[in-house]
């Protein structure tokens, strides 16, 4: 296990490439014998490093959801990052493409919560019922470390991605708001385009078979540690199509089908 020194040391070493838009080694490539829990800690002290410095918690996200992503990550289960209320934007927004590290758009639901969850025997229906309204989103992807070293090669680990708050670094709102009772969630359909040209395409239940279903998993992880996930907060249920790069110039609509459409302009 790293030491509390050691954790406080690579947060602060992602803070500073994140602030100084310049990545960094991986965090194995310092600590190879790491554990998933020592990254889950690594990333627990940057955000507390960004809390203190006024940053609030708006929600969680959770990522690698596909069996392919997993596989390719060699785990057995997804991982999950915080929203902070500066990673939060709404659709239609101009971004600037050189604020983010590596930056890349994936297609998800986000759930808003209504009710708290907590408790280790969450299901489905659980999280139906704390939810107010599902809207569709985009979640902004960035890359603190080298996904790819260019001077050794090295490629990053889960543990990296993990210890990089999951690789999260925004997230992008729009489309029609629903109640979770309104649709089967499990049937919603986007069509990603990149500057009118279609990138992506999938359907939500490509995650888990239920987008709810992460959201349950989620609360069942943090309820050891006392962490509930709170009314108001915004939960990321995981991406159904794979990351597309995001270049300056670029312009991303997504279409939801009967959700509606989302856009964002990176400059």
């Amino acid at each position: 296990m790293l030491t509390r020194e050691q954790l406080k040391a690579e947060a602060l070493r992602l803070h500073s490439a994140e602030k100084n838009r310049k990545q960094v080694e991986a965090t194995t490539v310092h600590y190879p014998t790491m554990t998933l829990d020592d990254a889950y800690n690594v990333q627990s002290a940057w955000m507390d490093i960004k809390k203190a410095e006024g940053r609030k918690v708006a929600g969680y996200k959770i990522g690698l959801t596909s069996r392919a992503m997993q596989k390719s990550m060699n785990i057995d289960e997804p991982d999950y990052g915080t929203l902070l209320d500066d990673m939060v934007f709404e659709e239609g927004t101009e971004l600037d493409s050189s604020a983010f590290l590596d930056p890349r758009i994936e297609v998800e639901l986000a759930f808003y919560l209504n009710k708290p969850l907590f408790g280790e025997n969450l299901s489905i229906i659980d999280v139906l019922n704390a939810t107010d309204y599902v809207v569709p989103a985009l979640e902004l992807i960035a890359a603190r470390t080298f996904r790819v070293d260019p001077t050794t090669g090295y490629t990053r680990t889960v543990k990296d991605t993990i210890s990089d708050n999951a690789a999260n670094a925004g997230i992008i709102t729009g489309g029609l708001p629903v109640r979770p009772d309104d649709i089967d969630l499990r049937y919603v359909p986007a069509l990603l385009f990149r500057n009118g040209v279609i990138e992506e395409s999938g359907v939500s239940a490509a995650v888990l078979n239920h987008p709810a279903k992460g959201i349950a998993w989620l609360a069942k992880k943090y309820f050891p540690h006392g962490i509930k996930l709170e009314p108001g907060q915004v939960i990321l249920a995981g991406s159904f199509t794979r990351p597309v790069p995001v270049r300056s110039g670029d312009t991303f609509s997504v279409d939801f089908g009967p959700l509606g459409n989302i856009s964002c302009y990176f400059k």
